[in-house]
């Protein structure tokens, strides 16, 4: 048994460098067009030249999604676009449409292929299929069970990767039409307007224009909303199944739930390798987690369908903490450079948080604001995009992240 790969998702170069630093063994990313995330930042070829360089100095894998369902006017654009990225050394592409499979086997014969979740893999015989057409690994649907799992690591001896984290779709593994007749934004291209997100109200056919909520709550109703997946807890049960790779939704998602998903999930899974027999999930990640934005947390699929558990009807969001800024530059005085993402006053409890689950706080009393001369002036205020100038109790390093508490969430 090899020890599972940590796969997390880079959306630009930032969230890249955050994956790296907070310990992922892989990242998977896009390019402009021919992914399920174009709405994400995404790189252009020459910001995939520096992601591979700096990733693979690091001894970290890239993987490039190509796992679009391309119609018959985008096959000469799909063509162009994977000649261009033929000689760029990618671990693997992450695919899903097999007439795309065949052109990159005309184009790049030698490329290692990962099946995407886009796919829809929820069982072994399928999984069989891929391996046939030279499949490495598949990333099997959400909704497959641990058994399923299990057992298509038995019978196909594919590298089999999981989802072990992030959001779910109300749609088998986010082949959805929603989008499509609702925003005039199709899914399956990658530009997913996520109407299973918006608030909904009952209309009666009679009684046009007046509005009745479904629930009682006061946000409306959100029937379409799932909840987040989250599956640290039987960490020890998934690596028993035989999965070769743990992976990370969130391409979308910002660099604070990047770092702060990884840090956790590195922990656990290098704490099991080391001790499996002495390993329990420990109060401060799944307290960690729960200071994300999130919709709830399930295990989804995991033991069966969920039924009851598996929606969220009460609100759309938990947000306990905010992101407000990250560390970039350490100087030799020991003084640190802090670039402002949300608005920070005197008087406000910062955390700061960094890999290992390292994490600080502190009361903000004097703000020293630097500006691009690197003159200095002093404000109660520090609002997005300035830099800060900080001395701290406390050791930090570039690339640590600063939150705060939301107000009445004490």
């Amino acid at each position: 048994m090899h020890k599972p790969e940590l796969l997390a998702p880079a959306g630009n170069m930032e969230k890249l460098q955050i994956a790296v630093r907070y310990g992922a063994d892989a990242v998977y990313l896009g390019g402009g067009a021919f992914g399920l995330r174009n709405l994400a930042d995404n790189f252009t070829l020459e910001e995939m030249s520096a992601a591979l360089e700096y990733c693979h100095a690091r001894r970290v894998k890239v993987y490039l999604t190509v796992n679009s369902y391309p119609h018959n006017e985008a096959l000469e654009r799909l063509e162009q676009y994977l000649a261009d990225v033929a000689k760029m050394p990618f671990d693997a592409y992450i695919v899903a449409d097999p007439g795309v499979i065949d052109l990159i086997r005309e184009i790049s014969p030698r490329r290692e292929l990962h099946l995407s979740t886009q796919a829809n893999t929820v069982n072994w015989r399928c999984a069989r299929f891929w391996q046939k057409q030279g499949v490495r690994r598949v990333n099997l649907a959400r909704e497959t069970t641990l058994a399923a799992i299990a057992e298509t690591v038995a019978r196909t001896k594919m590298e089999v990767e999981v989802f072990v984290h992030g959001a779910l779709c109300i749609s088998y593994s986010g082949r959805c039409l929603l989008s499509s007749a609702m925003a005039g934004r199709d899914a399956n291209q990658g530009e997913c307007a996520h109407p299973c997100r918006w608030n909904y109200h009952l209309v009666e056919e009679k009684r046009p224009g007046e509005y009745f909520p479904v629930l009682e709550d006061e946000n409306g109703t959100f029937i379409f909303n799932s909840r987040d997946l989250c599956l640290l807890e039987h960490l020890p049960a998934i690596v028993a199944s035989g999965a070769s790779s743990f992976k990370i939704e969130g391409r979308m998602k910002g660099v604070n739930y990047v770092a702060s998903v990884l840090r956790v999930y590195r922990q656990a899974l290098d704490e099991y390798w080391e001790n499996p027999d002495g390993w329990r999930c420990r109060p401060e990640w799944l307290e960690e987690l729960g200071k994300l934005s999130h919709r709830g947390y399930t295990t989804g699929f995991l033991f069966g369908e969920p039924r009851t558990v598996g929606q969220e009807y009460h609100s759309a969001y938990i947000r306990s903490h905010e992101f407000v800024g990250r560390i970039e530059e350490q100087r030799s005085d020991g003084s640190v450079v802090v670039g402002v993402r949300n608005r920070i006053r005197t008087g406000d409890i910062l955390e700061f948080i960094g890999p290992a689950m390292r994490s600080d706080s502190l009361t903000v009393e004097r703000l020293l604001l630097l500006d691009q001369q690197g003159r200095l002036s002093e404000s109660d205020t520090a609002n997005p995009n300035q830099r800060l100038l900080m001395n701290l109790p406390f050791a930090v390093e570039p690339f640590d992240l600063i939150r705060r508490e939301r107000p009445g969430t004490a």
